[in-house]
């Protein structure tokens, strides 16, 4: 078995692609996997450490603001088709997986066009450009919410979840013991902050401002900064100079984060928002409002409207954000309403559920 899978540019991408495929091998431990990424960007680095082969496309985004610079664009976007034909040549896929971002683009419409099974996961509330274009022609739809019929064919719509690491919901540690392998104090309330792989400029900067005196109130913070900020953001750190602040570019250990934390601070990607879900997780998103659609702020309603998380719009961050945890840490009560009504949302195995959708196609054809 031959499985291609395609797409990118953001670890919202690749962390469910990456699962796709483990859950492939899992089934099938002979299956050959080849990735399709887009050049220089994250998942020429990512893929390659979970243990995959991945060929970069020399493709690029189309810039919306300044028209006159698309045609490179254009002529990157030419030569990743003639590419995607030689890849599809030579690797002979029974079963292409597009997974959003613009690398999927050219992949799956050269799929498509050979008659090759073709599968798009789509994570956001708010479908993508890229899989709104391929969508006519895919033979199956995979979803993580309702009513996306109002960007796809209704008929190939299966509602599977957004796969997640399986290490995310592996810890099986107490709240307190979980703080204590990361080295807090048990008895304090932890906040964790995460910005998304690269970081968030509105939550770090409010956090900088933020981080006395919710260390003053008696809490502890975990603060990813990604690795954009990491150097502004540890001099912070240095510069508050409590045991109870800690500020790293990336957490590793995202299971002992989530189990230790009281309050999450994040921004809205599908990936996170689907790992807050599966771990019943309170949590204050703020979502990005530079991103394809305003997809993230889409995600963040879905939630704030069944009183599963508390959205604050990007451009409130830093007047509000301060406030908010602290009212939800001293509401237990709230906190306990905001984790029962995330998890009820969750939908577990969903690398299986994308598994059983792609084997079937393999099948049919």
């Amino acid at each position: 078995m031959k499985v291609l899978i395609s797409g990118g540019g953001t670890g919202g991408h690749i962390f469910p692609a990456v699962a796709i495929a483990n859950a492939v091998k899992r089934r099938n431990p002979d299956a050959r996997i080849l990735f399709v990424g887009a050049e220089g960007r994250m998942e020429m680095e990512r893929v390659p450490a979970a243990g995959y082969e991945i060929v970069g496309l020399p493709v690029a985004g189309f810039d919306r603001k300044r028209l006159w610079r698309n045609f490179s664009v254009l002529v990157k976007l030419y030569r990743s088709m003639r590419r995607a034909k030689k890849i599809l040549r030579d690797f002979q896929p029974d079963v292409a997986v597009g997974v959003g971002g613009y690398a999927s683009g050219p992949m799956l419409k050269e799929a498509q066009k050979n008659g090759i099974p073709t599968l798009i996961q789509e994570q956001n509330s708010y479908a993508g450009v890229t899989n709104k274009l391929l969508a006519a022609k895919a033979d199956r739809i995979c979803v993580a919410y309702d009513g996306m019929d109002r960007f796809f064919p209704a008929s190939r719509i299966v509602k599977t979840g957004n796969p997640v690491r399986k290490d995310i919901v592996s810890s099986t540690l107490s709240r307190e013991d979980a703080k204590r392998e990361l080295g807090f104090n048990p008895n304090r309330p932890l906040v964790l902050v995460v910005g998304g792989s690269l970081g968030a400029r509105t939550i770090n900067d409010s956090i900088k401002e933020a981080a006395p005196a919710l260390l003053q109130s008696g809490a502890a913070i975990l603060w990813q900064t990604g690795k954009i900020y990491a150097d502004e953001c540890i001099a912070t750190e240095k510069s508050i100079n409590d045991a109870n602040l800690k500020a790293v570019p990336f957490v590793s250990r995202m299971d002992l984060a989530y189990r230790a934390a009281d309050v999450v601070v994040s921004r809205a990607g599908a990936s996170t928002i689907s790992e807050l879900q599966l771990v019943g997780a309170p949590a204050i998103l703020v979502p990005s409002p530079n991103v394809a659609e305003d997809h993230q702020r889409k995600n963040a309603e879905a939630l704030a409207n069944r009183y599963a998380a508390i959205m604050i719009l990007d451009r409130d961050c830093k007047a509000g954000l301060q406030d908010a945890v602290t009212a939800l840490l001293r509401d237990k009560k709230r906190r306990d309403a905001l984790s029962a009504n995330v998890k009820s949302m969750a939908m577990g195995n969903s690398d299986e559920r994308i598994v059983n959708e792609l084997l079937q196609l393999i099948k049919d054809k």
